[in-house]
């Protein structure tokens, strides 16, 4: 396993790339509403994200089924937990969620971050998922300091998410991040407190946590890349980069944007 540690200026640089992201997401959020197409947020994404100087990190990102993800963002509407594909057949509707995943690569460093919007009135058992989720984000992140473990992080949002009722995905991870889109280590969200690698100053990982209302059991579409839950129930997704510090970690990214637009949902 090599993890590439990065210096002050390549931290910068990684802020620049995740500001940008979570500018994104923003402009993204303007434009959630009912009868909305999820390729039209796409569209939206990407002309941002390219007037800004930088590249769409995920289209183009290859699978090990050959087939390139074909969007710059990843829109997963409500059982579908992550790599959704934008398409004009996917119209938003009252009271779907949407996540959306997005990367950029600008300077020759990554951002990576997610966010889970409500499309118009949504039930309070789903807004409660999404409160649920995001705060276990939080906690990841709070644990994730020098010295500490992969595993502290996987841990504490396990605990929490379960503690809620909720399904915590096994087979998708958050990872080390850089120059490359998934750097090791991986980020599980479960674990045990002490174990995997050791969080050092300098290194830089997505902590992104995949919780299912249901049972936490998912399948691959037969697009190679959708990720759903078997049982049908909505899941949430949350992701924030960050640099790990002596003190507490620094989040690269930012909701800010999208919070000040979405306002005091759940």
């Amino acid at each position: 396993m090599k993890i590439f540690l990065k210096t002050d200026d390549e931290i910068e640089l990684m802020r620049r790339a995740n500001r940008l992201v979570g500018s994104t997401l923003a402009e993204v959020c303007k434009n959630i509403k009912p009868g909305v197409t999820t390729l039209k947020l796409d569209k939206i994404a990407e002309e941002f994200i390219r007037d800004h100087g930088a590249i769409p990190t995920f289209k183009n990102f290859p699978n090990p089924y050959g087939n390139p993800f074909p969007a710059s963002i990843c829109t997963s509407v409500n059982e579908t937990v992550v790599h959704g594909i934008p398409s004009d057949s996917v119209i938003l509707k009252e009271g779907d969620i949407v996540s959306v995943d997005c990367g950029t690569l600008l300077d020759g460093f990554n951002g990576d971050s997610a966010y889970t919007f409500c499309v118009g009135e949504v039930s309070d058992e789903v807004k409660q998922l999404l409160k649920v989720t995001k705060e276990s984000l939080y906690k990841g992140v709070g644990v994730a300091v020098h010295g500490c473990h992969v595993g502290d992080i996987g841990a504490v949002v396990q605990d929490y998410c379960e503690a809620n009722g909720y399904g915590v995905v096994r087979e998708l991870t958050g990872h080390g991040i850089g120059r490359e889109m998934h750097e090791e280590p991986s980020i599980p969200n479960y674990g045990r407190r002490g174990n995997g690698p050791m969080l050092k100053a300098g290194m830089c990982i997505a902590i992104e946590p995949m919780i299912t209302l249901g049972e936490r059991h998912v399948w691959m579409l037969p697009d190679k890349w959708s990720i759903v839950t078997r049982d049908g129930k909505p899941a949430a997704h949350f992701e924030h980069t960050i640099a790990i510090c002596k003190g507490k970690a620094e989040i690269l990214s930012s909701f800010e944007e999208v919070e000040q637009i979405e306002g005091n949902l759940y």
